[in-house]
């Protein structure tokens, strides 16, 4: 981290704060009594998933996805909860009751656990997301705890925005167990989506971000995404109406030029 003098020392004529003070780089992100607090990208790649959380198997009034909210999971310690960065159900009302938005996820209310809960890498909280911190005495269970021994949620997924790193456990027996990622894409049978890595532009930022798949392959779109893509082959069917027409012009004023080459008049 580079050091500051106080009082920033000055030049004639004197320099911009941009170039004297800390940049956002020197300043720590997240409060250390609460570290993981969402940055940008937390914010914007959630949404991304949320947007296009959209398993066939399911109507779309019994999907429900969240990012950065409250999971509250043990009715013993009904103030205990962890807070994925994004997670998703299925089979639980798209609104709370079938009437309001929520403003935490209760799994003793709900009855359904999550199916996939994903974490994406803080410096604050990189070890409890990968599972490599003990609990403390008396002290809430970890991240990894909940996820595997309490909600036995089936899929974990972890990525890592600086070094662009994909790692998916799976429940099998009671214990996660990381899956080998040859392409770095989850296939998720239940949901009949695939969870994987893709480059393209988001919110104006280009870079590799988490998207759904389906069963082929193909990008679940978002809403803008497809509009777009609706667009684009609304211009391109109208364009080869055009060119038919051309050539059927074309075609007619030839026609015409060889009747008239004959001497017929097309015209009688």
């Amino acid at each position: 981290m580079l050091q500051f003098k106080i009082p920033t020392e000055q030049s004639d004529p004197p320099r911009s704060p941009r170039e004297t003070l800390p940049t956002m780089y020197d300043l720590p992100s997240e409060d250390p009594e609460e570290p993981g607090v969402p940055d940008e990208f937390h914010n914007l790649q959630a949404q991304l998933l949320q947007l296009v959380f959209r398993p066939p198997n399911y109507p779309w009034e019994l999907i429900f996805s969240g990012g950065d909210m409250n999971l509250y999971y043990d009715v013993n310690h009904p103030n205990w909860y962890k807070r994925p960065d994004w997670f998703g159900v299925v089979e639980v009302p798209r609104l709370y009751n079938g009437t309001d938005m929520r403003l935490s996820y209760v799994v003793w209310q709900e009855g359904i656990n999550p199916y996939i809960v994903v974490e994406l890498l803080s410096p604050g909280t990189e070890n409890e997301d990968l599972g490599q911190t003990t609990r403390a005495k008396e002290k809430p269970p970890t991240k990894w705890e909940v996820y595997e021994r309490i909600l036995r949620v089936p899929y974990y997924v972890v990525f890592s925005r600086y070094t662009n790193e994909l790692r998916a456990y799976r429940l099998m027996g009671g214990k996660y167990q990381e899956l080998e990622l040859s392409y770095p894409r989850i296939w998720m049978p239940g949901i009949e989506l695939a969870l994987g890595l893709w480059q393209g532009e988001y919110a104006g930022v280009d870079r590799l971000w988490l998207r759904w798949f389906d069963a082929e392959g193909n990008l679940i779109l978002t809403p803008e995404e497809a509009a777009e893509q609706q667009a684009q082959a609304a211009l391109e069917q109208a364009e080869a109406q055009r060119q038919r027409a051309d050539r059927a012009e074309a075609r007619v004023e030839a026609l015409q030029q060889r009747l008239q080459e004959l001497g017929i008049d097309p015209g009688e």
